[in-house]
């Protein structure tokens, strides 16, 4: 009984809420970044931001790229512009908040008044992060949901490595609590970044497996954003490219890393796809994808290809004119086809293009255990936040998510003496320490 009276709490205040918050967020205004696209682009910023004459500008990254010289280009233009920089390369996926705290402690300690993030969709919103709280004084988790700081940050600019978040365009940062096992949600228009470098050449070294989760995680922002119920005319043509470009580009990209036209288009995918949501918003694929990612430390990407198949299966009837026109824009359809036929052979084609990715069907992970408090948790993200073509109960977020569930072994009768399998320890991780230059 209780389930039912908050089920029905639910679906009858929260769309009058979410009303108000559509026209809002069609009003809000929201500032883009200055970019700068292609190869090299990465110095081309690095002397911009020298123009600026910073006293000391932190570097945010990850140790991989940190070892991998890529942020080369731009911090010999910094240095070529008498600009000092502090690089703090402790971040990891999902960012957790101790190293928020940590990001923190070094941008006050090394003085610092801009901020500059190298790296993919983590480190971009650790940045965020980081420098919010560091210009409120206040702690990240006093800062979790929408325009809870009375400062905005430092001057902040983005070097995404993946394609994929839309990081470096977006209002939102998303970290974790390790205490609770959860992801948390920082918005405020204040955090875009002032400007971004899409430079191809930091992504011909991506491995296929990142190549195809972080391409299909630009997709499903792009789907979600026109297929939802905020988006606008300009939403609608930038998710509607941003689809078309995914389609052409990430198998070419998935095939070739090398392929700099394909990595080019794919970051610029990524960007109008992120440049689409930030105002549109997203839907049910990321609700769910939010929990599985706390849950089992899952890439973001990876959890939303999984579940985006199922999710607009689920979605069909109140989305078939829209995917007929997604059908359209990616070239699995012909125009005189009829719309459901259109709508289905878009529904066929994002399963083949997760098949071709090498994107799993199920996931390994999941647990039948765990799928009731997912799906609570899940329906409970989607009611509060997002315009969703169709509202999920909870049985209908079980039974999307028991879809992906892998099969259970068969039972089979054991040999009398069976040796125990010997574990494998994960390997320890080193935290690297802030390295300085002057």
């Amino acid at each position: 009984m209780a389930n039912l009276i908050s089920d029905m709490a639910r679906s009858v205040g929260l769309p009058k809420l979410k009303s108000a918050a559509a026209l809002l967020t069609k009003r809000l205004p929201i500032p883009q970044p200055l970019l700068w696209v292609g190869p090299g682009a990465s110095g081309r910023l690095g002397q911009a931001i020298g123009d600026f004459a910073h006293q000391r500008v932190l570097i945010v990254t990850d140790a991989v790229i940190a070892s991998l010289g890529l942020m080369a280009p731009l911090t010999d233009a910094l240095t070529a512009a008498g600009t000092p920089f502090v690089v703090f390369d402790q971040i990891t996926p999902d960012a957790p908040i101790p190293q928020i705290e940590a990001g923190i402690a070094v941008f006050t300690g090394q003085g610092c008044d801009a901020i500059i993030a190298f790296g993919g969709g983590s480190v971009i919103d650790a940045a965020k992060a980081i420098g919010l709280s560091a210009a409120n004084g206040r702690h990240p988790r006093d800062l979790v949901g929408y325009f809870k700081g009375r400062h905005g940050p430092a001057p902040l600019y983005a070097v995404p490595t993946t394609a994929g978040t839309g990081s470096e365009v977006t209002v939102a940062a998303v970290i974790s609590d390790p205490e609770t096992g959860s992801k948390l949600l920082i918005a405020d228009t204040r955090i875009v970044p002032d400007m971004a470098a899409l430079d191809p050449c930091l992504m011909t070294g991506l491995p296929q497996a990142i190549t195809a989760a972080t391409g299909m995680d630009a997709l499903t922002h792009a789907i979600e954003a026109y297929v939802g119920g905020w988006g606008t005319a300009t939403t609608d043509r930038l998710a509607l490219a941003a689809v078309a470009l995914v389609y052409r580009y990430l198998p070419l990209a998935w095939r070739d890393g090398q392929d700099l036209q394909a990595r080019e288009k794919m970051a610029l995918a990524s960007t109008y796809a992120g440049l689409a949501f930030t105002r549109a918003n997203v839907g049910n694929v990321h609700a769910i994808a939010h929990q599985l990612g706390g849950k089992y430390h899952l890439p973001h990407g990876l959890a939303n290809a999984i579940m985006l198949p199922g999710v607009l299966r689920f979605s069909l009837p109140a989305t078939v004119t829209k995917l007929a026109a997604l059908a359209l824009r990616a070239g699995v359809g012909q125009a005189h086809e009829g719309t459901e036929t259109l709508a289905d052979r878009f529904l066929d084609s994002v399963e083949a293009l997760n098949d071709s990715l090498g994107i799993p069907r199920l996931l390994d992970a999941l647990r039948e255990d765990d799928i009731p408090a997912l799906a609570e948790a899940a329906c409970w993200e989607a009611d509060a936040n997002y315009p969703v073509p169709r509202r999920m109960t909870q049985e209908a977020c079980e039974a999307l998510l028991r879809a992906v569930l892998p099969p259970k072994a068969p039972r089979t009768r054991a040999p009398r003496k069976t040796p125990k399998p010997a574990g494998n320890a994960a390997p320890a991780s080193r935290a690297a320490r802030p390295k300085v230059r002057r």
